[in-house]
């Protein structure tokens, strides 16, 4: 989608949000840069319009300011929470209960400076809504609502329950990442993929000019839709 005040775009995995060492170019920035050149005045020069951003290889929605106005509207609106981010994930196991909620603060882990932690003795707060929405043999479909936004909130919060996100080589257990010998077509399937499986399937959010309600969904990846498909076959 796109007007005069914002672009939403789908986000494809790989794609890195905004400049920074080692990615200085071929960023999301960089193309919205050449498809929307006034973006150009309206933030710091290496996030023009940027109000969120998506990990690297976590797909789905997302919104840019094209005009100072509207980035000042929109970044308002995700600090008082008023904006709905859902997510879909695949996540390591099966559990038990249908729903529930994550409140564990989330900072630097103390150790290894790259990662987020629950532990960290700087943790800021951090809550996650989830529920179930499929069971397979030895994987669940979780839907996930933010009420904050933290860094890798939602990788973190899936692995501090023991569910962490299929796919992701920072917060997966090293046990999962092991090559057995005589793996089982399951545990083949589920080292398959090649990134985590984690999609913002939706955003909501009041349009900062016309005022009207705006909702977007952002249709499921080929490569995790796959691996669902995969996975049905075991259930």
């Amino acid at each position: 989608f796109e007007d005069s005040h914002l672009i939403v775009i789908n986000k494809p995995a790989g794609l890195v949000v905004h400049p920074a060492p080692g990615n200085d170019s071929g960023t999301l920035v960089n193309g919205l840069l050449y498809h929307c050149p006034e973006l150009g005045g309206v933030n710091a020069e290496l996030r023009p319009g940027i109000v969120h951003r998506l990990d690297k290889d976590t797909t789905g929605t997302m919104v840019v300011a094209k005009n100072r106005v509207t980035l000042e509207n929109l970044s308002q609106q995700f600090k008082e929470r008023e904006v709905k981010k859902t997510y879909l994930a695949l996540v390591h196991g099966v559990l038990g209960s249908n729903s529930g909620r994550i409140s564990l603060p989330i900072g630097r882990h103390p150790k290894d400076r790259k990662k987020m932690s629950t532990i960290s003795s700087r943790g800021r707060e951090a809550e996650t809504l989830w529920q179930v929405k499929m069971r397979y043999t030895a994987a669940t479909l979780l839907e996930l609502e933010l009420k904050t936004g933290r860094t890798h909130q939602i990788r973190v919060h899936c692995t501090s329950m023991h569910h962490p996100i299929i796919g992701d080589a920072v917060y997966t257990y090293a046990r999962l990442g092991k090559i057995k010998r005589n793996e089982s077509p399951l545990e083949t399937l589920l080292r398959s993929a090649r990134r985590q499986m984690l999609h913002a399937r939706r955003l909501c959010f009041t349009h900062p000019v016309e005022k009207r309600f705006m909702s977007f969904t952002a249709p499921i990846p080929e490569d995790m839709q796959s691996l669902m498909d995969g996975l049905a076959g075991y259930t």
